[in-house]
């Protein structure tokens, strides 16, 4: 299978056009007509992945966060991300990021659904709408049954296992209506209040939106920017397996860069 054959079944699933404008989605570093065996299945491009895939012998990484994202100027060794790029152009690995068009079409918005098992379920922030049908990050919608917060919060880690949750609100409030964003979710309050949700279920809450969403009658549980997209990797790879059997497909887990004590 060429890279050109692989991106197009990708995008079968997530296509690019439903990206957000500021995002940098696709193919970010390597030539189509390559021959690909091997895919490395990723949430981040750190260096780690990048010697593991060179280990492994990989021709393409997928990952969900785009390992360049904005402009550059030099591409060298003194930085970072030079160096994973001269590491991977050196090793003939291509690189591909499904970031927020996985998040509206096919994928992320819908895992948290299903495993929040959220009914009567819509868009948290909608971005697409095609032919009267509406798409979006992530989604906002009914518990199958009322839960206090913290039944909420431990549900939450069952379901995304997830070491801990930090609750912004009183554990006892009553939940009903949830709403769930996936990666950051700072400022998507905002979009949760308007769709009347209880509680809004997110990764990278600041200390003051917080307190502001607490004010606005909104509760919040933080599960970590890592701690709800990891689902990407294994939902992919699955995906990858299922339509394209000649390819091998490993996972390497970028990890949460931070641990609670």
């Amino acid at each position: 299978m060429k890279v050109k054959e692989l991106i197009q079944q990708l995008e079968m699933l997530s296509p690019k056009q439903y990206a957000c404008s500021w995002d940098n989605v696709g193919l970010l570093l390597g030539r189509k007509d390559q021959e690909v065996k091997k895919v490395i299945v990723t949430l981040d491009v750190t260096e780690e992945v990048v010697r593991k895939a060179v280990e492994e012998k990989a021709d393409f990484i997928v990952s969900h966060h785009p390992m360049i994202f904005s402009s550059l100027k030099q591409v060298n060794e003194d930085t970072v991300l030079g160096r994973k790029i001269l590491t991977l152009i050196e090793n003939k690995i291509a690189c591909y990021a499904m970031h927020t068009n996985f998040d509206v079409m096919g994928g992320m918005a819908q895992l948290a659904e299903e495993k929040l098992q959220i009914e009567n379920g819509e868009p948290l922030e909608v971005t697409v709408e095609e032919d009267g049908k509406l798409e979006g990050i992530g989604r906002v919608g009914d518990l199958k049954k009322e839960m206090t917060l913290k039944e909420c919060a431990l549900f939450v880690k069952e379901q995304f296992h997830v070491p801990s949750i930090a609750l912004f609100g009183e554990e006892e409030k009553k939940i009903k209506r949830v709403a769930i964003c996936p990666g950051s979710g700072k400022g998507m309050e905002i979009e949760a209040l308007k769709k009347k949700a209880d509680v809004l279920i997110t990764g990278d809450i600041g200390h003051h939106n917080g307190i502001d969403a607490l004010e606005e009658g909104l509760a919040i549980l933080d599960a970590g920017h890592y701690g709800l997209e990891h689902v990407f990797m294994e939902f992919i790879s699955n995906y990858l397996e299922e339509h394209c059997k000649e390819l091998e497909v490993k996972v390497i887990d970028s990890k949460s860069p931070f641990h609670m004590l």
